[in-house]
This record gives C-alpha cells, structure tokens and sequence, in this order.
C-alpha cells in the first residue's frame, strides 16, 4: 500500500474513533445504584419493584448496584462503570466534582423536596443536650454522608464541639449502624438520616425508650438521582421522565419517598457551603 494512501486511512480511522468516542451512549443494560446507606441485600431485595418500573419505562434492562461504601460509589461513577446513581447530596457533590454527571430529579418528602438529619443518644448516657456529648464518642456514618456526617458535624461545632477536641469520632459506615451502635452503648450519640431513623424504629430495629432524638436539623436539599451527562438524550429524558411520572406508592416507599420533582446541580451550592463552613477540602474525599 503506498505512503499516502495508508496516511489517508489512518486519518479516516481516527476520525471514526474521535467521533464514536464522542458519540452519546446507549447501552442495553443500565447499571443502577442505590445509595449504600443501608445493608445491601436489603436494599436489592427492596428495591425490585424499582428495577421492574424502569425497565418498563425505559427499555432498557436495569441491574441494581449496591457499592461497599460511598466512596467507591464515587469511584464507580467516575469510571463509568454505572450510569445511574441515588446519591446523597453531599456524595453527589464530591462525585460531580469527579464525573460529568447531572442531577435530574430530587426526592419528596412530605410535601417538599427536603429532608433533615437527626442527632440521637442513649437514653441511659445522661445526654440531656448537646453539651453533654462532650467526652463522649459519637457515631457517624459514612464521611462523605450528608446526614450521617457533615449535618451533625455542622450542628455540634456550631454548638462549640469540635471532633477531636470536645468528644471522640466513630465512622461506621452505614446510617442504620450508627442506630444500632448508639442503642447498643458502643457510641452515646451519633447522627444519622431522619427519615432512616424513623424508618428503624417502625421496623422494630430501633427501640425509642434506648434512643432519643436530641435534636433535628435545618431542612437540607433531598436525595438526587444522577446519570452519566453523555447518555443518549432521548434515553436521558425516558429516564428523567420516568422518576417525574412515579406513582407507585410500594416502589416509592422503598426509596423512602412521597414522589420526585426536578433538579438541577445549583440546588446543592448549600451543601458546598456548609463543606466551607467547617473548613472541609471536598476535592480530598
């Protein structure tokens, strides 16, 4: 083959890979992940309902993913090895900092598309106000939970506790065990999801005579729902309708949810700000 043709095939050829690499994606299998803020099997077994409504709306055959932790969630995400994700709204920023991803739509909750964070205690640790977790160990989650971390985080600075200083730090890694480790007596208190905790004590795995609330929290942005930002755009929007147009009171509850409305990256700048309020570099998570 002379020079110039085998040039003109090379260049052809890598035109061809520039535009399919370009190209939206539309894959046949839409890897799904929930929010690992809960015992994995669970949540797959919970959450089937979830996987036959988008498959029916979609066309597309949905595999439910449940990552080990928030961060390789993240990970997973960056790396496009899934393309939806129910995020937390501070995982979703640290993630949107990492992937070229976008929030479409926001869970309900009675009424608004907010939620709030609660601080529990053992009721048999003599905690009877913020002040008396001072010397005590607390419980977190996960570091990059909204709920389970930075909002109580936030709220006992701003009560004059600094994490080191005023009392001890437990990273647990899931809402549901830092209920259980404060009912236990492992921790004093910790922090957690309202919805989550409320949902514990209805299931009968939380017992209120052991664990309080000590105090709940300003209104935080919801859970989003994300998906790769280089999806096919009719895909993407079968998708975003789908979660606008969830009626089904059985799928819903399992997402702990009243319905979805839309959602838009600028609706968790509050997030960004409480990171700055406690002096917190997002991009080291």
């Amino acid at each position: 083959m002379k020079p110039v043709r085998l040039l003109r095939l090379l260049a052809a050829s890598a035109v061809v890979c520039i535009a399919s690499a370009g190209a939206s994606e539309n894959p046949k299998v839409l890897r799904t992940a929930l929010l690992p803020d809960e015992n994995a099997s669970t949540l797959i077994k919970n959450n089937a309902g979830l996987k036959a409504y988008l498959e029916q709306a979609t066309g597309k055959e949905i595999e439910l993913v449940v990552t080990t932790d928030y961060s390789s969630m993240i990970e997973a995400m960056r790396r496009g090895r899934i393309e939806l994700a129910y995020f937390g709204p501070l995982s979703y920023v640290l993630a949107k900092g990492k992937a070229d991803i976008e929030a479409f739509a926001v869970q309900v909750s009675k009424g608004a598309p907010t939620y709030e964070g609660v601080i529990v205690a053992n009721t048999a640790a003599g905690i009877g106000s913020l002040a008396d977790i001072e010397g005590k160990t607390f419980a977190y989650g996960d570091q990059a939970s909204t709920s389970s971390h930075l909002i109580p985080k936030a709220i006992l600075q701003k009560a004059g506790l600094k994490a080191g200083e005023n009392y001890s730090e437990q990273f647990l890694g899931s809402h549901d065990a830092v209920a259980i480790a404060v009912q236990n007596g492992r921790a004093q208190a910790g922090g957690l999801s309202r919805p989550i905790f409320n949902s514990l004590v209805q299931r009968g795995l939380i017992d209120p005579a052991k664990v309080k609330v000590l105090q709940v929290s300003a209104p935080y942005p919801n859970y989003p729902w994300t998906m790769q930002s280089d999806l096919d755009p009719e895909l993407k929007t079968k998708i975003r309708q789908a979660f606008i147009d969830l009626k089904d009171p059985a799928v819903l509850k399992a997402l702990k949810a009243d319905g979805f409305v839309a959602a838009t990256d600028a609706d968790y700048d509050v997030i960004r700000e409480l990171g700055t309020i406690l002096n917190l570099d997002l991009s080291k998570f």
